[in-house]
């Protein structure tokens, strides 16, 4: 009876913090801290609802393993009546089994949740209304725009000239840029032309690997129209932290009036694999024979 009682007033207070906490939920809060808001691409609520039931699950863990260790240190402290040492070694088989089966449970279910999205988020468009190709060198960003045979050569971002930005700055005309319409499934084709990169758009929640000689594929659907940033997320050398680029989100005249503006600017064509640095790749051998 008094053990029911200690832990009912136990569980009292951590139930009103619980709530509390929901309560004043900011939206930062509801995306997780997540660096994006819900919307922004047909899969971002996907990963927003994977990654904060996962932390739910996780405090939920949490605070039983607080709660037990708080009361195992309450209800179990050394009196000043008691003599000697208590009993160094002893079993409780339904807590050993507890503590078995609910991690075990807890594993399966995060790894069939994750491999549930990851198969979704990474199923291939069957007729994508964009398919960009995308070159990623040391230390800038080449795009192709396949279906409109227009391209996009990169420069690696350069200082701002502004002699009165701070220290450090970046001239924004220099970052590499990629435009993608609204609303359409959009394929980007990933590859490298020298070593490793990773090709991250921070508010898509998503990145993949650009490894040479390989080609990797990113589908998606943007649904917000904005500017969104984008960086190598591999270390890949000495400028890996200025290898930036960004994404301009927009309307379907928008990007028509920007691949007419590069068309008319002479930049009809394609870049390819001329300009990689590595030829000793299988699959630059395969090509040349």
């Amino acid at each position: 009876m008094r053990s029911s009682r200690r832990l009912r007033w136990l569980a009292i207070p951590a139930i009103a913090t619980v709530a509390l906490v929901l309560a004043g939920c900011t939206p930062q809060e509801l995306v997780g801290y997540l660096p994006t808001q819900p919307g922004t691409t047909n899969q971002v609520d996907r990963i927003i609802a994977l990654w904060n039931t996962s932390w739910i699950v996780l405090f939920g863990v949490g605070l039983i393993a607080w709660g037990l260790l708080i009361w195992s240190m309450v209800m179990y402290r050394r009196r000043k009546t008691d003599t000697g040492l208590p009993v160094q070694l002893r079993y409780n088989m339904p807590i050993e089994v507890f503590f078995t089966i609910v991690p075990l449970i807890m594993i399966i279910g995060f790894f069939f949740f994750t491999a549930r999205d990851e198969s979704i988020i990474e199923q291939r468009f069957d007729k994508p209304d964009v398919t960009i190709q995308a070159f990623g060198k040391q230390w800038a960003w080449d795009f192709n725009y396949v279906d409109e045979n227009v391209y996009y050569s990169g420069i690696q971002v350069q200082p701002s000239t502004d002699p009165n930005a701070p220290r450090g700055s970046i001239d924004p005309a220099s970052i590499p840029t990629l435009y993608l319409p609204v609303g359409k499934k959009v394929e980007i084709q990933l590859q490298a032309r020298d070593v490793i990169h990773s090709f991250w758009v921070v508010d898509f929640l998503y990145k993949k690997d650009m490894i040479p000689g390989k080609t990797n594929y990113m589908s998606v659907i943007p649904e917000r129209e904005g500017t969104f940033r984008g960086k190598c997320a591999e270390l890949c050398g000495e400028y890996h932290s200025q290898m930036l680029f960004q994404v301009k989100v927009v309307s379907q005249a928008e990007y028509d009036a920007y691949i007419a503006q590069r068309r008319a600017e002479g930049f009809s064509g394609q870049l390819g694999t001329e300009y990689d640095r590595l030829t000793n790749t299988a699959a630059v051998v395969a090509e040349s024979k």
